[in-house]
């Protein structure tokens, strides 16, 4: 095995390290009990931001938008808890399978763009969706959403409340599960190609890959993930809007992994916590000017920091560690045994 997979497969390797994210999460539940709200809401968007870093930072498709199956997600579960099927893990699955169904029928058409033209044609879809579904108000609730949206106990145990404590754990439990699966992905060979076809796909085409097979199918798991998260937004909240579809939600979750680091799923995690936090302490401050602070944030993460915020967190561990001892082949060979 060559270096650059032996860094790949060192770098998605299970570590205790990714343990400290759910301490942190089951942290938050107990000391801060009433932001379970914000804190499920920032889970929401943790999740969507996981499913666009796939496509963008491991497969290398720039798209901006994802908000479409963010948005099938959201009206799907919102439809199906009209219709009576209010169970909500069900609606989950079956709303990422509507959005996971668009990419299917969408992506070998969308995918054989590249770069520019890629990034205008999602731009476009994501317009013509949040256009179509404000004048299907029969459909969409239009400009007024779809209000007062009732589900049943999760597992039919844990009823719903305004407090979000059963909205927090049942995201959070979420997120574990996706993260779980989508480390799995990343971590096999289906993973390694998705990294070669990012670095240089021409190269990846002369050796036999089928290239826009396996972007189809990263962009069809995305937007299963995006529409997860759709679905987890409408239960969580009871209510869907059209501002699931806009563009700027798609901008938002960019946004959110850079700031994070692009191609880290924990990354995505991390952005999005950090994104989420400083909009709300921004917003407390001045409604108006809260994109300043997540400006002046991105720029000095992005000019100062290479990776993100994890790759910064990870320079400054590595800097405070102690050294490991160096044992050269020439020393090893001048020990005898049992010395």
């Amino acid at each position: 095995m060559d270096m650059p997979n032996a860094r790949f497969l060192n770098r998605h390797r299970f570590s205790l390290w990714e343990l400290v994210p759910l301490i942190v999460a089951i942290g938050c539940y107990y000391l801060f009990p009433g932001y379970l709200t914000l804190g499920a809401a920032v889970l929401v968007m943790a999740i969507f931001a996981v499913s666009l870093d796939l496509v963008i930072g491991y497969a290398g498709i720039v798209t901006l938008g994802h908000s479409v199956f963010f948005g099938v997600g959201a009206y799907g579960a919102a439809k199906l808890s009209i219709a009576g099927i209010d169970t909500p893990i069900a609606a989950a699955l079956i709303a990422g399978a509507m959005a996971s169904l668009l990419a299917v029928l969408t992506g070998p058409f969308v995918l054989r763009l590249k770069h520019l033209p890629l990034i205008m044609v999602t731009v476009a879809i994501a317009a013509i969706a949040h256009e179509a579904a404000n004048k299907m108000s029969w459909l969409t609730g239009g400009h007024d959403g779809l209000p007062n949206l009732t589900f049943e106990p999760v597992l039919g145990l844990f009823k719903w409340s305004i407090w979000g404590t059963t909205s927090y754990l049942y995201v959070l439990a979420w997120l574990v599960l996706l993260v779980i699966i989508s480390r799995i992905v990343v971590s096999s060979s289906f993973g390694m190609a998705l990294q070669g076809i990012r670095q240089n796909e021409l190269r990846m085409r002369v050796m036999g890959a089928p290239v826009l097979k396996q972007q189809v199918i990263i962009y069809t798991y995305s937007a299963f993930l995006a529409g997860i998260a759709g679905a987890l937004y409408a239960q969580t909240n009871n209510f869907v809007s059209l501002e699931t579809l806009t563009v700027d939600l798609g901008v938002f979750a960019l946004a959110m992994i850079v700031l994070g680091g692009l191609g880290r799923i924990y990354g995505a995690i991390i952005g999005a916590a950090v994104y989420m936090i400083v909009q709300y302490l921004a917003q407390q401050w001045d409604p108006y000017f809260w994109m300043l602070a997540i400006g002046v944030l991105l720029v000095l993460v992005v000019r100062f920091g290479k990776g993100g915020l994890l790759g910064i967190a990870e320079k400054a561990w590595l800097r405070v560690r102690p050294a490991r001892p160096a044992f050269t082949l020439a020393k090893r060979e001048k020990l005898e045994p049992g010395e």
